[in-house]
């Protein structure tokens, strides 16, 4: 077996096998449930052959760069949740040294629908001169009406966006946001750039600005209604611990990029012409580290839209 082997089997080792034999764990003492559809070893397994190709920003494997630990975490923050790379349900980031697992928004429903029994998730845009009502009940919207002409869809046009989680006992979950609201949203993420008050001209939130609008209010919606929900179950407390996780590490990766990116200032020293008339040395120059703004890099299908938080 070669080197490159080893290690990986090592790594195998002390990451897939611990999170199976914690996961056995947290089934066998009824803290965690899957549906008969979902097959947590073909999920881990899947995993591991993404991770295998996976490198960061600066074109290094995952799997050598990030400790144990992280890579150990976001395997079980995926399974806990229920979820599986393979399709497209979330995708695996590094930040510095630390391996995070990011739902996409498939993921987002997929977990909802798991842990809520919710049917459907659903979402719309709300165009200039369509008509929306609604009453509000309790804190929240009910009786949401929306009539629509086809000659305002427009995406130039946009001034909302809604979801709705409806379930199988007619009940339904209304969430509803401005324009300015999911602005607000994707100007968290980093591919938004600096003070910039709307999306790029030929981006992705502006040529497909109504799935991406979608995308924000189904990501609001389904995070509201789960926190608001009374279970207390594992999945959704790794639902929530999972972002938090990925928050802290993109801010210490951060935190590390800045203190590299200190100038600092050489001053040169005047010097006599050498008596052998070679050329004057100088003294070397302090280089500014260059850190990339964009957000870490990940496997060529990965749609930095579905990673954003909204």
């Amino acid at each position: 077996m070669s080197n490159k082997n080893t290690q990986l089997a090592m790594v195998k080792k002390d990451t897939v096998d611990v999170v199976a034999e914690k996961v056995k764990q947290f089934q066998e003492s009824g803290e965690l449930h899957f549906p008969a559809s979902y097959s947590p070893e073909n999920a881990m397994k899947s995993a591991w052959l993404i991770l295998q190709n996976a490198k960061d920003k600066d074109k290094r494997p995952v799997l050598e760069v990030c400790t144990k630990d992280s890579i150990a975490n976001s395997l079980l923050e995926m399974v806990v949740q229920g979820l599986n790379p393979i399709k497209k349900q979330g995708y695996f980031i590094a930040y510095g040294n630390q391996l995070t697992f990011q739902r996409s928004y498939f993921g987002t429903m997929a977990v909802t629908k798991l842990v809520t029994g919710a049917k459907d998730i659903d979402a719309a845009v709300i165009y200039e001169g369509d008509e929306v009502t609604y009453e509000m009940k309790n804190g929240r919207i009910v009786n949401l009406s929306h009539l629509q002409k086809f000659q305002n869809i427009n995406k130039d046009k946009i001034i909302g966006a809604y979801a709705t989680i409806s379930f199988s006992d007619d009940r339904v979950y209304n969430e509803i946001m401005t324009i300015d609201e999911i602005r607000k949203a994707w100007s968290k993420a980093q591919f938004w750039g600096k003070d910039r008050k709307v999306e790029k001209e030929g981006s992705t939130h502006d040529e497909f600005k109504q799935e991406m609008a979608k995308k924000t209010v189904i990501n609001r919606a389904c995070k509201k209604f789960l926190n608001s929900s009374n279970d207390a179950s594992l999945t959704i407390d790794y639902f929530n611990r999972s972002d938090e996780s990925n928050d802290e590490a993109q801010l210490q990766a951060e935190i590390q990029e800045n203190a590299n990116q200190e100038v600092i200032d050489v001053e040169y020293e005047l010097r006599e012409e050498p008596t052998n008339k070679q050329e004057l040395s100088k003294p070397e120059r302090a280089e500014v580290i260059d850190q990339e703004e964009a957000a870490p890099e990940v496997p060529s299908e990965f749609n930095y839209s579905e990673a954003d938080p909204y």
